[in-house]
């Protein structure tokens, strides 16, 4: 029996459609807990990247219900409280930076919890660090690169220091070496999580269990659980699975969808 107390994000048969299209969520139900570190698979299009701007309040459901650390989301002055407490960074970055400097973006939750200016600066130069970002504080935020727009929205939410993460696509645009730089700080991080990925092998070193949504749906059956392994092979970029062969060689297959 789940203990309620533990429960960060419940919904219930949450439906959602686009204007003039069909359901993209469908009586979806989800219930996320504290020390969860979920993946989250689907097509393009499943409706992954829609799941978690209704988690955040962005999109407003049709029907179904929603409670964040056990309180129904209802209306806008709900979720304000809620986001707070619980991150979401963005599959875009430019969705999420919108200062002139970098240290701006990363001290405004801070400062929107009501810490001081230094207490802020102190703060957003902290989580900087941590992601190797040193010396970053006075770019122009619109003047970096991908990658590294991706990381300074990463620390704009973890300044604020959240119970648990929603992560879309954040390894999109970095290249290998800041990928594991990424990957090592999550790892560390004390945090719940529900990560979007296409890359299998930078999500199975960050959760312990996949969920897949289709067809409007989350499911957990028959989703194989994550291991993490060295290996170099043709489908490195693309989607693919292990099967063993007769003689319990592990075998790459990719993905041909």
């Amino acid at each position: 029996m789940v203990d309620d107390t533990t429960i960060l994000i419940h919904l219930k048969e949450i439906t959602f459609a686009y204007p003039g299209a069909p359901p993209v969520l469908d009586k979806l139900g989800l219930t996320f807990s504290r020390g969860q570190r979920i993946g989250l698979l689907g097509p393009n299009g499943s409706g992954k990247t829609t799941l978690f701007h209704v988690i955040m309040g962005l999109l407003k459901p049709t029907s179904g219900t929603i409670k964040i650390l056990g309180k129904p989301m209802i209306k806008e002055a709900d979720f304000i409280p809620a986001r707070k407490r619980i991150g979401l960074v963005f599959q875009d970055a430019d969705d999420q930076l919108f200062s002139p400097t970098v240290l701006e973006d990363v001290a405004f939750g801070p400062l929107n919890q009501g810490k001081t200016r230094e207490e802020a600066i102190d703060i957003s130069k902290q989580t900087l660090a941590l992601l190797g970002l040193e010396g970053y504080e006075n770019k122009i935020t619109h003047k970096l690169s991908g990658g590294e727009k991706k990381l300074v929205s990463l620390a704009t939410t973890l300044s604020m220091k959240p119970e648990a993460l929603l992560l879309d696509e954040p390894a999109n645009g970095l290249d290998e070496k800041t990928k594991e730089r990424l990957s090592s700080v999550l790892s560390d991080l004390d945090i719940s999580l529900i990560l979007i990925s296409h890359n299998m092998d930078f999500m199975t070193q960050l959760t312990n269990s996949i969920y897949v949504i289709d067809s409007g749906k989350i499911s957990t059956e028959g989703i194989p659980k994550p291991h993490q392994h060295l290996h170099i092979h043709p489908f490195g970029n693309h989607s693919h699975e292990h099967k063993q062969d007769v003689g319990g060689h592990g075998q790459d297959r990719e993905d041909k969808k």
